[in-house]
C-alpha cells in the first residue's frame, strides 16, 4: 500500500494536469468561436459559388469537354481524401474517421476496386502510414487555421491524379460540424462532377429563397434571357469547376477544424471531471492512511502505558 506521502505526490500531480486540461478547455473555446465565425463567414461565398455554377451549367447549350467533368469508363481506383487533424488529446476526432476510411476502403475492396488514400493533417498520415498504406497526397502542418491556399493546393493535387487517370473517381471523408459535443462523420463523392446542377442546388441542404425560386419552372426557362454571360457560359463553366472543387475542400477543412476544436474541448472537460474524481478518491485514501497511522499510534502508547503498570 502507498505511503501517506505517495498518495499526497499523487494529488498533486492530478491537481497539475487538472490545471493544464482547464487550460487546454478555455484554449479549445476561444479557438471554436473563431472557426465557428469563420464557417458563418465562409457560407455566403460558397452558396454564391454553387448558385453560379449551377445556372452556368443550366445556360450552357452542351457541358464542355472538361476531363473533372467526365467519368471514367470503369471505375478501377477510388482515392480516399481523409481531413484530420495535426495535435491528438481530441476524444475519436481523428479515430473515427480513420475508421470510417478503413470501412469504406473495406467495401471498395470487396466490389474490387483498389483504394488510393489522401489525407490532410498529420494524425490521419500517420495513422495511415503505420498501417502500412501509402499515402498518395499528403498535407499537414495548418489544420488549426487552414487558409484557402491549403484548400487549392489539396484540389490541384487531387485534380492532377484524377487528371491523369491515377484514379477514377475521389471522395471525401471528413467531420461535419454540428455542435461542441456533436461531430458527424461526412462521406461525400468529390470527383467528378457530373449533373452538377442537381448536386449544386442540394448541396448539405442548404438552398436560400432566391435559390429555391430558380427551382421554378418558370425562373429556370428564362435563365439566358434574365443573364448575360461575358464570355460565353462555356468558358465560365470551365473556370468555375476548379472553383468549386477548392471552395468544397475549402469548407470540409474548416468544418473539420471547428470539430477538432469542439472535441478537444469536450475531452478536455471530461479529463477535468475524471480529475476531480481521483482526487476526491485519492483525498479518502489519505485520509484512511492518516486514520489508521492516528490508531496505531494511540494502540502503541496504550500498550507501553500498560507494560509500564
Amino acid at each position: 500500500m502507498a505511503s501517506q506521502k505517495d498518495v499526497k505526490s499523487r494529488i498533486s500531480s492530478v491537481k497539475n494536469i487538472q490545471k493544464i486540461t482547464r487550460a487546454m478547455e478555455m484554449v479549445a473555446a476561444a479557438r471554436l468561436r473563431r472557426a465557428e465565425q469563420r464557417i458563418e463567414a465562409l457560407r455566403p461565398y460558397a452558396r454564391a459559388v454553387r448558385r453560379m455554377t449551377r445556372r452556368t451549367v443550366e445556360a450552357v447549350e452542351s457541358i464542355p469537354n472538361l476531363p473533372l467533368l467526365e467519368e471514367h469508363d470503369e471505375v478501377k481506383r477510388v482515392g480516399l481524401l481523409l481531413i484530420t487533424g495535426d495535435r491528438g488529446l481530441a476524444g475519436a476526432f481523428n479515430s473515427q474517421i480513420v475508421r470510417a476510411g478503413n470501412r469504406r476502403a473495406a467495401e471498395l475492396k470487396a466490389e474490387g476496386k483498389e483504394v488510393v488514400w489522401y489525407a490532410s493533417g498529420k494524425r490521419g498520415v500517420s495513422s495511415l502510414e503505420f498501417r502500412g498504406f501509402d499515402v498518395a497526397v499528403a498535407h499537414q502542418g495548418f489544420t488549426d487555421r487552414p487558409a484557402f491556399a491549403n484548400a487549392r493546393d489539396i484540389a490541384g493535387d487531387v485534380a492532377t491524379q484524377y487528371v491523369d487517370g491515377k484514379v477514377d473517381r475521389v471522395e471525401i471523408i471528413f467531420n461535419h460540424y454540428e455542435s461542441p459535443l456533436t461531430q458527424t462523420v461526412r462521406e461525400n463523392v468529390l470527383l467528378p462532377l457530373q449533373e452538377m446542377a442537381q448536386v449544386l442546388a442540394e448541396a448539405e441542404g442548404e438552398v436560400d429563397e432566391e435559390d429555391a425560386s430558380d427551382h421554378d419552372g418558370s425562373e429556370v426557362d428564362h435563365h439566358r434571357s434574365l443573364w448575360i454571360y461575358e464570355p460565353e457560359p462555356e468558358e465560365i463553366l470551365q473556370r468555375l469547376v476548379p472553383d468549386f472543387i477548392e471552395i468544397t475542400i475549402f469548407r470540409a477543412l474548416l468544418e473539420s477544424t471547428a470539430s477538432e476544436h469542439g472535441a478537444r474541448m469536450s475531452a478536455m472537460r471530461s479529463a477535468q471531471e475524471n480529475a476531480g474524481e481521483m482526487i476526491d478518491d485519492l483525498t479518502l485514501e489519505m485520509n484512511r492512511q492518516r486514520q489508521a497511522e492516528i490508531t496505531q499510534e494511540i494502540m502503541e502508547v496504550v500498550a507501553g502505558a500498560e507494560g509500564l503498570s
